[in-house]
């Protein structure tokens, strides 16, 4: 595609977009900009307040004086907890990438350098072709809507040339 052509059609849908934001036909994105997919996070924040009472009670019926440092704890665990379940795991799909999180860094995977797109019917795992860890988004862990996120990644898979296997 020529360049002023491309000009073109990303003029045309940056209008397209305002007009439909304009009518309320939904959320959408605007051009260019990468689809994301949400998950909660709803396990770790889960233990550590379970956590957090088990050592509160347990506090409770020893023989000690209440301290400043017991209740320090007490907060900073509901503070941890509270800030993991509101930090929530993504996948984003842009035009030739995907980008997500692992241990607080932004990871992007571009197209040649994945292996493997693997689509069942709870979760997606995308497999890097050099080292690394699998990316796997799952439903039950994560409440990720793996139904959707699978729907674009064939796409992207099919656009891309990037090898996927679809099992129910």
């Amino acid at each position: 595609m020529s360049r002023s052509w491309e000009r073109q059609v990303r003029k045309n849908s940056e209008k397209m977009y305002k007009q439909r934001q304009k009518n309320g036909a939904g959320q959408t994105n605007k051009p260019g900009e990468p689809d994301e997919f949400k998950g909660r996070n709803l396990i770790l924040p889960s233990v550590l307040i379970i956590l957090t009472v088990v050592y509160g009670f347990m506090f409770q019926f020893s023989q000690e004086q209440s301290t400043t440092l017991y209740w320090i704890t007490i907060v900073l665990y509901l503070l941890l907890a509270l800030m993991i379940f509101f930090k929530r795991p993504y996948l984003k799909v842009a035009k030739d990438h995907l980008i997500t999180t692992k241990w607080n860094r932004v990871k992007v995977l571009y197209a040649k350098d994945i292996k493997k797109i693997h689509l069942t019917k709870g979760s997606v795992q995308i497999e890097p072709a050099k080292k690394g860890s699998n990316w796997v988004f799952v439903r039950l862990t994560n409440r990720f809507d793996t139904d959707a996120m699978a729907e674009r990644l064939i796409q992207f898979a099919q656009q891309q040339k990037v090898e996927y296997e679809q099992t129910n």
